[in-house]
């Protein structure tokens, strides 16, 4: 065993805050209603991401939950609005504002009061523009020259192992454990590690490892409860969103600068080694799964839960036996 579920998380609308659910069915396409819609830049085309923070970091300023009536499975309880919220594409939310005003993904008015917000011209969609493009900042450079500054942007497509029609940056699960966070906070200078920072869909309490203990799962495949099975893909690299304010989450560069110093792992072959906390998973048998379930791994390797620290960049690390064919993976993309 590996550990259980402590944690299921969904994003309901694409780098805005995520909401805890106590249970939720998964299928090819991830978790109920993760990242079913996404706003869209007007001019642009381009998907709306917060790894872009001088223009996108007001994104983590919004709550989200997904109205009862479209949360057929999953339900998080009661949603905040005042009635019911019919929803942009069969998903309706509940947009919280900064000011704390409440807005219906379908409410006539929507765009323009998020277009006001962020600053940004923008459309709430549940359809991703064809060949969806986003920007990411270069971490390294937000980092050493902050969030408001220009900084280089790299381009890149989504969802490159995800199904099409998705706004995942790359795969539709993200994994992280305890152990991971529980080391994090360890290295911090303010002993603590926010789980919100990193985004993750499946939270796994890993009483028994230690360190980054996802670094070995790759390649491998886990059971989550009775039927939930995935394949882990990638470790996953970590851009300048951890460093963010997260709702009243101050700023906090020690959650990027951590991973750099050490746990600057390669994500998969043949890329480069990069700061990484977490993994990437694409779902092989979908299942409901429910907080407490047990995580085992599936195919029947011995289980790898005590991460030693790589002596160098990259080193010690298992290899793939099929990352999904490697995947030709533009990781480029991380975790929103």
């Amino acid at each position: 065993m590996l550990g259980t579920v402590l944690m299921l998380r969904r994003y309901p609308v694409k780098s805005m805050l995520g909401e805890d659910v106590p249970a939720s069915d998964v299928t090819g396409r991830g978790l109920a209603h993760d990242r079913a819609l996404a706003l869209v830049h007007r001019e642009t085309g381009k998907v709306a991401s917060a790894k872009n923070p001088r223009v996108w970091r007001g994104l983590l300023k919004l709550a989200v939950a997904v109205d009862p009536g479209s949360a057929v499975v999953g339900s998080a309880g009661p949603g905040p609005g005042p009635g019911p919220c019919p929803g942009v594409a069969g998903s309706g939310v509940w947009i919280t504002l900064p000011d704390g005003k409440t807005l219906c993904s379908s409410d006539p008015g929507i765009d323009a009061v998020l277009s006001e917000v962020l600053g940004q011209p923008v459309t709430l969609t549940g359809t991703p523009p064809p060949k969806a493009e986003l920007d990411r900042a270069v971490p390294e450079e937000v980092l050493r020259d902050g969030v408001t500054a220009r900084v280089a942007v790299e381009t890149g497509q989504l969802g490159g192992g995800s199904p099409a029609g998705t706004f995942f940056d790359f795969a539709p699960i993200h994994l992280l454990t305890t152990s991971t966070l529980d080391r994090i906070a360890e290295l911090t200078p303010r002993g603590v590690a926010e789980v919100e920072r990193y985004r993750p869909n499946i939270v796994i309490r890993t009483s028994a490892a230690a360190g980054f203990t996802e670094n070995d799962w790759t390649g491998h495949d886990l059971r989550i409860g009775r039927e939930l099975t995935l394949r882990v893909m990638a470790r996953t690299p970590r851009c300048a969103i951890p460093t963010l304010e997260h709702g009243d989450l101050p700023r906090d560069t020690a959650a990027l600068r951590v991973l750099a110093d050490h746990n600057r792992v390669t994500p998969v072959e043949p890329l480069a080694p990069q700061p990484c906390a977490g993994a990437y998973a694409q779902v092989l048998h979908p299942g409901r799964i429910r907080v407490g379930d047990v995580v085992r791994l599936a195919d029947g390797e011995p289980a790898l839960v005590a991460h030693r620290q790589p002596a160098s960049p990259g080193g010690a690390l298992v290899r793939a036996r099929d990352p999904i064919a490697a995947t030709a993976i533009p990781l480029s993309k991380r975790a929103d």
